[in-house]
């Protein structure tokens, strides 16, 4: 196999797309003069800005994200054009980069028109007699990152599994960091808080940020910047917890706290390249975190921690036998991050 053309299609969300990342740079190791293009959709497309494994990046806008400038048909016109685009592509391979087999990615490779189709199929689903080149699908006990990685068996398998990295364009870590001094950062290292949370079970309440806030700096001092989903959160679309951001920066007085509103995942990757260490339950945050380089805390509810804890950096885990992280308390929360500035090896 020389240079074959190559669309790997991932449309889900934030976290399931960083997690694909070693497997792109497998795949444009394996074939460096390939033609690797990925589609994803638009909620998560910065993860990719600035890629240097691929070589075109497609973005269509599910009909549940667009902005109010958008219409339903509007969408579904771009998403159209999209479509013909990639079929005038000539694909050799559709790799459909989801530990599952799930009808709209199967769908999007027919219309593409792929020579053949990769992708994981499980007993009894019927979508499996549309996989040209099935992988059985691995268990559960592995991490996102090594069951995708099982996807490269039928181009020969791999050596080691790529490090999973994203790199924030410097303009926007530089404007993050212009953003902590207006509002009073003066220098030193600085912890992130992530306090929203997709899953109810894992949100963490207003009171105990607060007490944790004022644990950290009893013994020192420590810088915070606060990230936080932006909107009201009866928002249907688009949920978000600005009155929660707003109650722990109340309850905070004079810590050194600094909130940092992104309303854009590009400025959530480059503020989060601005901390050294990070605080947060289990979701998209925790992972581009992850593929910063950034030592994590992190709650995890009703998720399962051996699929999708942070790879690749140190991190501690807390998950309490009620899979509600609510019941976390604020001392052990203060130990683990005491343990995460002693430890550098992954939990």
């Amino acid at each position: 196999m020389n240079a074959p053309k190559i669309l790997v299609v991932r449309r889900d969300n934030i976290g399931d797309l960083v997690c694909t990342l070693p497997l792109i740079a497998a795949l444009r190791c394996k074939f460096p003069k390939a033609r690797l293009d990925v589609l994803v959709n638009s909620y998560c497309a910065a993860v990719m800005d600035g890629n240097p494994d691929i070589d075109h990046l497609y973005v269509y806008t599910k009909a549940k994200h667009r902005d109010a400038a958008q219409s339903a048909l509007g969408v579904y016109w771009e998403r159209l054009k999209t479509t013909l685009a990639l079929r005038l592509t000539g694909y050799d391979y559709a790799l459909l980069a989801n530990v599952s087999c799930l009808p709209r990615p199967v769908r999007w490779a027919r219309q593409v028109g792929a020579k053949q189709i990769v992708g994981f199929v499980e007993e009894g689903n019927p979508l499996a007699a549309q996989i040209d080149v099935p992988v059985p699908l691995p268990g559960h006990d592995k991490h996102e990152v090594e069951r995708l990685m099982t996807l490269m068996q039928p181009f020969g398998g791999f050596a080691a599994i790529p490090a999973l990295r994203i790199a924030a364009p410097q303009e926007d870590v530089a404007a993050q960091r212009r953003r902590l001094a207006q509002r009073g950062y003066a220098g030193g290292e600085l912890l992130g808080f992530h306090i929203s949370a997709r899953l109810e079970s894992q949100r963490w309440p207003v009171p105990q940020f607060i007490e944790l806030a004022h644990q950290l700096n009893r013994e020192r001092p420590q810088p915070i910047a606060l990230f936080w989903s932006p909107g009201k959160a009866d928002n249907p679309s688009h949920p978000g917890d600005d009155e929660k951001a707003a109650a722990i920066l109340a309850g905070c007085g004079d810590l050194p706290i600094f909130p940092l509103h992104t309303e854009k995942l590009e400025e959530l990757i480059a503020g989060l390249a601005c901390v050294d260490r990070l605080f947060c339950s289990d979701g998209g945050a925790m992972h581009v975190a992850a593929a910063l380089g950034k030592p994590i805390v992190c709650l995890f509810g009703e998720s399962n921690a051996a699929s999708w804890h942070p790879w690749g950096v140190p991190h501690v885990i807390l998950q309490p036998e009620s899979r509600r992280v609510e019941e976390v308390g604020v001392e052990a929360v203060f130990s683990a991050h005491e343990k995460l500035l002693k430890n550098n090896s992954p939990e």
